[in-house]
């Protein structure tokens, strides 16, 4: 039986198994088998082992991890080596190599909500492992105008600021695109506002920000890249004050379509059936 897993701590929310597994069943890998594993980062070293003893086939990378696994593996791609976050694992040529496929899944995900961020300003939460890959997006592509950052722990976002302040010069940006605002501040207006967080797992959790100015700011969209709860606070109240909202269900898909393609060479499609799948 080959043998898939995502690894992470929390991992009970994540659908992965449910996506990859229906996508095994439909495309006939009767022999493969996706499953969670709750990790601790002392058993990071031990799952890489297990993909080059072909223990395990194929591993998603999510929360807190992203970035501790980059120490682990043998080779990474380009967006990995900019990011420094790693979401997938393969073997190839018997090294493990690391991969970033949250960067697309996220852009795509955009583009199919018709929403473009050149010229936008844009309020990113939260400076975990996915954060660098919504970086590297907007700075890659280009066209963002202004990028805020706030993170509980400032010097995180400290850290993200002085690497990719290097990658704004390599692009020809602007050296003030992005700046750091502290937790609970308030920005400029923003026509974007992400949260990158886990804070919204829990049902009764909050951010502790205050968005009243976006009342009836019909165009500002506000992105929770949580898709499990379908709904968090973050999005509710965005809702409630007649934003758009989105969830992480797109970015969560796309990111998991590149994966499997990557571990099987077949490129599973995205339609109503598997949209309805993690509803």
């Amino acid at each position: 039986m080959n043998k898939y897993l995502v690894i992470g701590n929390p991992i009970a929310h994540s659908l992965s198994p449910k996506l990859h597994n229906y996508w095994f069943k439909k495309y006939s890998f009767f022999d493969s088998i996706y499953e969670k594993k709750k990790v601790e980062k002392k058993d990071l070293k031990k799952i890489v082992e297990q993909i080059k003893n072909d223990e395990v086939k194929g591993v998603n990378v999510t929360v807190p991890f992203k970035r501790e696994i980059f120490d682990f593996i043998d080779s990474s791609s380009y967006e990995v080596q900019f990011t420094k976050s790693v979401n997938t694992l393969v073997k190839e040529n018997d090294k493990v190599v690391g991969y970033n496929t949250d960067q697309e899944g996220f852009k795509i995900s955009l583009e199919e909500n018709d929403w473009d961020y050149k010229n936008k300003k844009v309020l990113i939460i939260g400076a975990g492992g996915v954060t660098p890959s919504i970086l590297s997006c907007f700075i890659n592509e280009g066209g963002v105008e202004k990028i805020y950052l706030s993170n509980r722990t400032r010097t995180k976002v400290e850290e993200l600021k002085k690497f990719w302040d290097k990658a704004l010069g390599i692009y020809q940006m602007n050296k003030d695109t992005i700046e750091i605002i502290d937790w609970g501040e308030k920005s400029e207006l923003c026509d974007l506002i992400i949260n990158t967080t886990s804070v919204g797992l829990t049902k009764d959790e909050k951010l502790n920000f205050d968005f009243s100015e976006y009342n009836n700011k019909k165009n500002v969209l506000f992105y929770d890249l949580i898709y499990n709860p379908k709904e968090t606070n973050f999005l509710k109240d965005a809702r409630i004050r007649g934003n758009r909202t989105m969830n992480g269900k797109m970015m969560f898909l796309w990111q998991a379509h590149l994966a499997f393609k990557m571990w099987t060479g077949v490129s599973p499609i995205i339609d109503e059936e598997v949209i309805k799948l993690l509803d």
